[in-house]
């Protein structure tokens, strides 16, 4: 195809609606129709990326092949897309500001004033366009982030419409997705916060050619057509959004409403064969009607909030479908775990999941889950800290090396099991530092891992700063440690395990990262596998006891 059309995701009335989720679903769509398509995110935030900011702060930050640290709504397009997002795909407020200031200083913009508009604008818009002039792309769906009307999205908004202009209407178009509220005392459906979101959008000089609204109920007739005519959009283009049971029902609920028929008839793209959703449908199934159901411990340091371990949670979902199994999740705040209460908050589960994290809150909790699984023969996954820590319990209660520890959380630990990574040593600035992105690892044959993944190389996504300290290897490996994963090059450890263990498994990389529904993570079907073996297993036992 000659020319990418561009698809612009705004939002109005209330953050948090699900742009991502959208962009994701009518990308699903259009490619299920044969189109190559890619999304990419705006963040108007000021950080270069979220990779400094606290989970609290912004959710996980999701980590691509090429080591870019972004946000997590690439993992919403790669669940969906089954296809690779990378540096391109994320642009922030704080990348735009830092390329412009660092191109003012080498003199590109010879003397001129450098200002928002067109210096800004520009640059935003040169970014948007990379992926479309790559040629790999038929469609590329840019989602803002951030709701109309606020400060920080302006120039994102405004490098929009003079885009808009300079393709032209069949080139581009702008989905706006807005809020409908239900005022229970009333007993109906509002509309009003939807017309001031689109009024606030047309003052920026960009008129929304769809609508698509975020509500609890079903959207009559009348109010579509209500919606239509204040907010200058057409009827068939008002898409209702209504609440899903889950996010991977969107795309059949979008295609219901016909969002990528609207899409295509406005950019003029052909639509004589139907979207192949049957994969997708398959997935559906399973997910929907499992044959068991196993209950997995989350032991982690920001449970508070879900989206700290976004990846992880929509991992359990692809491999509970593989395995036909519901998956439910009990997170477990590991700095509330102590020996007089991890039996209670423990014992009753069917594995548990270490999970990542930083910095040495918590980290006692976590040593003492991976304990009460090794001990009790409870299925374990850690990940990245996880798998850390799961060294650091060997070393002191198999090995009796009391005081073995991480450097990260004990500078002076005469046992630092865990180091610092050589490479790491002399970096000062904290951002866009660790070991970042797609790492080669070789498997033992025999082990659970190779098993799992069924071949002896494997490439996999990390970001950390701290190793095992291969020092320590023989001993630990002389004493029932095995290390089953080395990358090939480093000779950095990547996976430990115990063989006689019915699954006990620590990887250094994020396998969450890289599972999608079309293909769930081989890891995360394995354990899964474990923990329905496991509570199978416990049934039988108390039946037989009883």
């Amino acid at each position: 195809m000659a020319n990418t059309k561009y698809v612009f995701v705004t939002g109005g009335v209330s953050s948090s609606l699900g742009k991502g989720i959208i962009a994701a679903s009518l990308a699903k769509l259009l490619q299920a129709r044969g189109y190559r398509v890619t999304i990419q995110k705006l963040d108007p935030y000021i950080n270069v990326d979220p990779g400094t900011l606290n989970p609290y702060e912004h959710g996980e930050c999701y980590v691509t092949d090429d080591g870019a640290e972004t946000d997590l709504d690439l993992g919403h397009y790669e669940r969906f897309l089954n296809t690779n997002t990378s540096q391109a795909n994320n642009v922030t407020t704080g990348r735009i500001y830092k390329s412009v200031i660092e191109k003012e200083r080498r003199g590109e913009f010879l003397g001129k004033t450098v200002q928002v508009v067109p210096h800004i604008t520009n640059e935003i818009k040169e970014r948007i366009q990379i992926l479309g002039k790559s040629g790999n792309y038929d469609i590329v769906i840019t989602e803002i982030g951030g709701t109309v009307g606020d400060i920080e999205s302006l120039p994102y908004i405004e490098a929009v419409r003079q885009l808009k202009w300079e393709l032209g209407d069949t080139n581009a178009l702008v989905i706006h997705l807005t809020l409908i509220p239900y005022l229970s005392a009333a007993g109906e459906l509002k509309t009003k916060p939807t017309q001031h979101s689109v009024k606030t959008l047309m003052e920026s000089g960009i008129k929304a050619d769809i609508l698509v609204c975020r509500t609890e109920h079903e959207l009559s007739d009348d109010l579509r057509r209500k919606l239509a005519l204040f907010c200058n959009v057409k009827q068939e283009a008002v898409i209702q959004s209504i609440d899903a049971s889950t996010i991977y029902d969107v795309p059949n609920l979008m295609l219901e409403e016909g969002l990528d028929r609207v899409v295509l008839q406005q950019l003029v793209l052909r639509m004589d064969n139907v979207p192949d959703l049957e994969k997708w449908n398959d997935f559906l199934q399973r997910h929907r009607n499992p044959k068991h159901q196993v209950t997995i411990g989350l032991i982690g340091k920001y449970v508070e909030l879900q989206d700290s371990y976004k990846s992880i949670l929509e991992a359990f979902i692809h491999a509970g479908a593989e395995n036909e199994v519901k998956v439910n999740v009990v997170s477990i705040h590991s700095e509330f775990i102590t020996n007089e209460t991890i039996a209670k908050q423990i014992a009753h589960l069917d594995g548990i999941l270490v999970a990542p994290g930083f910095g040495e809150r918590g980290i006692e909790g976590k040593i003492k889950a991976v304990q009460f699984a090794r001990e009790n023969n409870l299925p374990f996954f850690g990940i990245c800290l996880g798998m850390q820590m799961a060294v650091i319990e060997y070393s002191r209660n198999v090995l009796g090396l009391e005081d073995a520890c991480s450097l990260e959380v004990n500078e002076n630990a005469s046992h630092p099991v865990i180091n610092l990574m050589e490479e790491q040593k002399n970096i000062t600035d904290m951002g866009g530092t660790m070991r970042l992105g797609s790492w080669d690892c070789e498997l033992s044959e025999g082990s659970k891992v190779f098993d799992a993944y069924g071949k002896r190389l494997i490439a996999e996504r990390h970001r950390h700063r701290y190793e095992y300290n291969n020092k320590y290897k023989e001993q630990l490996e002389n004493a029932g440690l095995k290390t089953t994963g080395i990358n090939p090059k480093t000779g950095l450890v990547e996976i430990i395990e115990i063989p006689d263990h019915p699954w006990f498994v620590g990887v250094q990389y994020h396998p969450e990262y890289k599972s999608t529904v079309a293909n769930p993570h081989p890891l995360f079907i394995a354990f899964v596998k474990a923990a329905v073996e496991y509570s199978k297993n416990n049934k039988s036992a108390k039946v037989s006891q009883g």
